[in-house]
């Protein structure tokens, strides 16, 4: 929050090819990695951003990237954003994506009564129900495989 957005860095990043894929789509280490990382970090330092504005401008990536990704592929704009998980206690990335999405509420699940820090053990209950249903718990169009499945086993302990 004490650094400078570099505007020009945050469009760059912004205008990535994998903004353009449309969803479903899911990505991680295995794109924006550790390679990813140290040709950006060589562009901060041609630019001679200070570790603050390096962060300051990471933030305001995560905040500008979910508002466009809403606007450019969702049918409606959310009444409201529910964040969760550690992003949730970060006021300043919670701050910026109140700015990014105007009059759209954000909040954090725990002004709603849900644990922001209870995500993957929700997410594992889901998965469970799910699997209790024969319900598949994958998409192949995301994941890459080959077909939906019902993910995981059942060991009863009686």
């Amino acid at each position: 929050q004490k650094g400078t957005v570099s505007s020009a860095l945050l469009k760059t990043w912004l205008d990535d090819a994998f903004f353009k894929e449309h969803p479903p789509k899911s990505t991680g280490r295995e794109y924006f990695g550790i390679s990813y990382l140290e040709r950006c970090l060589t562009i901060c330092d041609d630019d001679n951003l200070s570790d603050a504005d390096i962060l300051a401008t990471l933030t305001a990536f995560t905040a500008h990237s979910i508002a466009q990704e809403y606007r450019n592929y969702l049918p409606a704009l959310p009444d409201e954003v529910l964040v969760c998980g550690g992003g949730s206690r970060n006021g300043y990335l919670l701050s910026l994506l109140q700015e990014s999405l105007g009059n759209i509420p954000v909040m954090s699940t725990d002004q709603v009564g849900l644990n922001a820090d209870a995500k993957e053990a929700i997410a594992f209950a889901v998965l469970a129900h799910w699997h209790q249903l024969k319900l598949p718990g994958n998409l192949p169009t995301v994941t890459g495989a080959k077909r939906e499945l019902v993910l995981g086993r059942f060991f009863p302990t009686y």
